[in-house]
C-alpha cells in the first residue's frame, strides 16, 4: 500500500510540475511547435537516467521512494500521450515537415538525455 502512495503522490507532483514548466517554456518560445512537451520530454528523460543509476547504485534507495521518482513522480511529468497528440494535430494541419521534426527531435533528445542522465550518475 505504501507503493501505491507512493507513486499517487509522486504523480500529483510530476503533472503538476509538467504543466507548469510546459506553461512557461510556452509563454517564452510560443506555441507554433510543441516545445514545451519536448522540454519536459527531454529533461524528464534526462532525470530519468540519473535517477535510476542514482536510486539503483549509489544511494540504495528503498523500493517505495524508487516508485515515488522513477513511477510517480517521473511517469507523470513526462508526456508521451501530449507528445503523441500533437504530433497528430501537426500531421492534421498538414505541417508532415513539423510532425516529422517533433518524432526526430523527442525521440533523438530524449534517448541521448537519457543516456547523459546514466553517464552522469555513474561518474559520481
Amino acid at each position: 500500500m505504501n507503493q501505491v502512495l507512493a507513486i499517487a503522490g509522486g504523480g500529483a507532483a510530476g503533472a503538476l510540475l509538467r504543466y507548469w514548466m510546459s506553461s512557461g517554456v510556452y509563454l517564452l518560445a510560443g506555441r507554433a511547435f510543441p516545445y514545451g512537451t519536448l522540454a519536459v520530454n527531454v529533461l524528464g528523460s534526462l532525470l530519468m537516467g540519473f535517477l535510476y543509476i542514482w536510486l539503483l547504485e549509489r544511494v540504495p534507495a528503498g523500493a517505495t521512494m524508487r516508485a515515488f521518482v522513477l513511477v510517480g513522480l517521473l511517469g507523470a511529468f513526462t508526456t508521451f500521450s501530449t507528445f503523441s497528440i500533437e504530433t497528430l494535430n501537426l500531421i492534421e494541419a498538414g505541417q508532415i515537415g513539423r510532425a516529422v521534426l517533433n518524432v526526430l527531435l523527442s525521440v533523438l533528445l530524449c534517448i541521448g538525455a537519457a543516456t547523459l542522465g546514466v553517464m552522469l550518475a555513474r561518474q559520481l
